[in-house]
């Protein structure tokens, strides 16, 4: 089974190597020429990526990424880390950046580790076949591709430039990496955690003390000297965590900035993230694409799903809806907060989730929702539309949404009446513990069972399942259910009338 396997690497590399020489070919130009077009090339990381990886570059940088790039060819050394959502070609532009370095003498050894040597392999087999295969790599720079036996699975590679190359796992001794007399000048953990290590504090203590004991040490301290982290954040204690503590440089990149803008605008749609995020648990997307690892909650074990009255049953519903995030609270949540509207209502002591939205879009759209719950519930009971509009918020409900209702009442040709939440509130933890959690232990919060199916209703369920006392995740749909009950509950005592206790004085007696 092994060898299947094997053959199946070969060809998968056999056909990689092919449609790179397709991909790369020669220009036909004068030796003056070309020395003149290497020369502005390299002048310019990103136009000298295009050309030589014309397969890999196929949107253009963003941001981040050139400030990632431009930090490393800035500092000779430098303690970077990037800790970039998946799909966010960390990888590949690594591996252009090192080919950089290796061919315009700005490194001379590389020591790569991965959580795994054949991992570590793996990762550098694309770079391998790069300096055998591009066929303008060779034109330029000549074959670089070392003398005698090519060995993919050696570990060490000496190029024919002299520099060279070591893949090692994690804890592996590092030892021998010297390039005649030098020692590795690039240090790079690439895919370092895995999630066994993470969920074994003694293990990835181990792992930590062979980094700081044996892989870095491994380096000079008199010469340039560039050691880089790259991943994506899959525990709360991890390699990726404890080196953004150390990090001269670092970048934390989820799929959304903490804005909720698309961190990466000139590849993805927001309509292509929605997708994606719908056919995955909310778990798995914090996790993959918000560096945000979600455990199982200890709160809400277990949800209850039910039969919901009719609507006109209710003798009113709320529409709380959180626009989140604020420009202060985007600080400290990373861009991976949902927008999200709930509906609520109560009946015969019992709270009912009736319907929700809770998704990643733009500020139209989450105006549009409220349009939508009204279609919804349609003339069959009174609904109150709310607005989280705390403190933190302020001024963004005027400035931002009450311009979009204006716009959508005009289309729309009616108006929502919304009414902002401004109420100064508690911790947000404690708020979700204390008002919600006795409702659903005791069987009194209800999700609408004919909304099983609806994915907005399906992620309402995960973060309930992913709330605990720490609240390092997001809960943004559980904290709009507590502001409906809230208001909700506000209603109901403001409405009835206020008791009247007859009171008697008590006649000592001696």
């Amino acid at each position: 089974m092994a060898r299947l396997r094997d053959r199946d690497k070969v060809r998968e590399w056999d056909l990689f190597r092919e449609n790179l020489r397709r991909a790369t070919p020669v220009p036909k130009e004068t030796e003056k020429e070309k020395r003149t077009r290497i020369n502005r090339l390299e002048k310019d990381a990103f136009e000298w990526f295009r050309y030589y990886f014309p397969n890999y570059c196929t949107h253009p940088f963003a941001r981040f990424q050139k400030r990632s790039v431009n930090h490393v060819l800035e500092n000779e050394t430098t303690y970077d880390v990037d800790a970039w959502a998946r799909e966010h070609a960390k990888t590949a532009i690594s591996m252009m950046l090192k080919i950089l370095c290796l061919v315009t003498d700005r490194t001379f050894n590389i020591l790569f580790v991965s959580h795994t040597f054949e991992n570590a392999v793996d990762l550098l087999t694309p770079l391998l076949i790069n300096l055998e295969s591009n066929e303008r790599l060779i034109n330029d720079y000549g074959l670089l591709k070392g003398f005698g036996d090519w060995d993919y699975s050696s570990g060490k590679w000496v190029l024919t430039n002299k520099t060279s190359i070591r893949a090692i796992g994690t804890g592996q001794s590092p030892r021998g990496t010297r390039n005649e007399e030098k020692r590795p000048d690039w240090l790079e953990f690439d895919d370092a955690d895995s999630d066994e290590v993470c969920r074994n504090e003694a293990r990835l203590n181990k792992i930590w003390k062979w980094i700081e004991r044996a892989a870095i040490p491994a380096m000079s301290i008199d010469h340039s000297k560039r050691i880089l982290f790259k991943g994506n954040i899959i525990a709360k204690d991890s390699i990726i965590t404890r080196a953004l503590q150390k990090a001269d440089f670092s970048q934390v990149i989820n799929i959304l900035d903490k804005y909720g803008e698309i961190s990466w605008k000139e590849r993805f749609t927001m309509e292509d993230i929605n997708w994606m995020l719908s056919k995955i648990s909310y778990a798995s997307g914090q996790s993959e694409y918000f560096n945000n690892p979600v455990t199982d909650g200890t709160v809400f074990k277990e949800i209850t799903w039910g039969k919901v009255p009719p609507l006109s049953a209710f003798k009113f519903l709320v529409a709380y809806g959180d626009p989140a995030p604020s420009n202060k609270e985007a600080k400290g949540r990373s861009g991976a907060c949902y927008k999200t509207i709930v509906l609520v209502g109560q009946a015969g002591g019992r709270f009912y989730i009736i319907t929700c939205f809770l998704q990643h879009v733009v500020n139209m759209e989450f105006v549009r929702w409220y349009y939508d719950l009204k279609d919804y519930v349609k003339e069959k009971t009174q609904v109150y539309n709310y607005i989280e509009n705390n403190s933190l918020q302020d001024p963004f409900y005027e400035q931002v949404f009450i311009p979009l209702f204006s716009q959508l009442s005009q289309e729309k040709g009616h108006s929502i009446n919304m009414v902002p939440d401004d109420r100064k509130k508690p911790d947000k933890f404690a708020r979700i513990e204390g008002n919600l959690e006795p409702l659903n232990r005791t069987g009194k919060l209800i999700f609408n069972e004919d909304e099983i199916k609806n994915p907005h209703m399906q992620r309402l369920k995960e973060q309930f399942e992913a709330v605990e006392p720490t609240l390092s995740t997001l809960v943004d749909g559980p904290d709009a259910v507590e502001g409906a009950i809230w208001i909700i509950n506000a209603k109901i005592r403001s409405s009835k009338p206020p008791v009247v206790k007859s009171l008697s004085k008590t006649i000592k007696r001696y």
